[in-house]
């Protein structure tokens, strides 16, 4: 017993001499080392000095330099997105701060699927507002590795954008984006921006035994919205998806699994004819 207690004893006393022996302070430093210091001019190359008196960065080691940023962390401006991944803050993050490089804007924006729940979307949309067009699709693909859609555009466009097209105001009503979004816009009917959105929508009528349950969402979404848009009601992807049901007394979920009732497409084409006359309406007017 005296002897497993002697042993314990001189245990004790090596783990409290290691404890309490002083830290290699000078090592730490070394690793942690930092100098800020200003690129000076000379004969045949530039040159940096660092003080002579001073721990560590000895003559002959190798050294990084790299320049000072004050780059600012970028603060995200959400619209009616109540909650993201955090992955994909930081792919959004990331492709902001990689097209500032690249280019000046005013504003960059995230729409789309992308900023739905969950990890089924099928492409990153981005609207870039800039005087300047740059083509960085394949840049930020490879980034990503998500298949990316940008529209580049000045702000007058961007404004007329919303001011005329339902799509625009629809792709706006849920987004991500570098600065606050603030416009007054006013709706403006234009009849041919309508009618060329309308020609997408004749589609499904023409080829609706062949088409798929997403690619007839997306051509009832578009009729949809330019429908609400006439009537001067509000548009989003909420407001969008109740009018269908309303309607066509037919879910989403129905429409993905192109599991249409019989009725369907009579009262699509109705409601087709129906919004064509009123954009041609405005054609008259003009």
């Amino acid at each position: 017993m005296m002897h497993i207690l002697k042993l314990y004893q001189i245990i004790t006393h090596k783990i409290y001499c290691t404890l309490c022996k002083p830290l290699n302070t000078s090592y730490a430093l070394l690793r942690n080392m930092e100098i800020i210091s200003k690129v000076s001019k000379g004969t045949n190359m530039d040159q940096i000095y660092i003080p002579k008196n001073r721990y560590g960065f000895n003559i002959g080691d190798f050294v990084v330099i790299k320049p000072i940023t004050n780059q600012e962390k970028i603060t995200l401006f959400y619209n009616n997105v109540k909650q993201l991944e955090p992955v994909k803050v930081h792919i959004i993050e990331s492709v902001f701060e990689l097209i500032q490089k690249k280019i000046p804007s005013e504003n960059i924006i995230i729409t789309g699927s992308f900023l739905e729940k969950g990890y089924s979307f099928k492409d990153l949309d981005i609207i870039i507002i800039s005087d300047k067009k740059i083509d960085l699709n394949k840049e930020i693909e490879k980034y990503t590795g998500i298949k990316t859609q940008i529209i580049t555009m000045n702000n007058l466009d961007f404004i007329k954008g919303l001011e005329t097209d339902p799509l625009y105001e629809n792709m706006l009503s849920k987004c991500v984006s570098l600065k606050r979004i603030i416009y007054n816009i006013k709706r403006k009917i234009d009849y041919k921006v309508l009618d060329f959105h309308l020609l997408k929508s004749e589609l499904l009528i023409i080829n609706y035994k062949t088409l798929k349950g997403d690619e007839k969402y997306y051509l009832i979404r578009n009729l949809i919205a330019i429908h609400l848009f006439i009537k001067n009601k509000k548009i989003s992807k909420d407001s969008i998806e109740k009018e269908i049901k309303k309607v066509f007394d037919i879910g989403v979920e129905e429409i993905f699994l192109d599991n249409l009732n019989k009725d369907f497409l009579n009262k699509y084409k109705k409601l087709y004819k129906t919004t064509f006359k009123e954009v041609m309406e405005y054609a008259k007017q003009e």
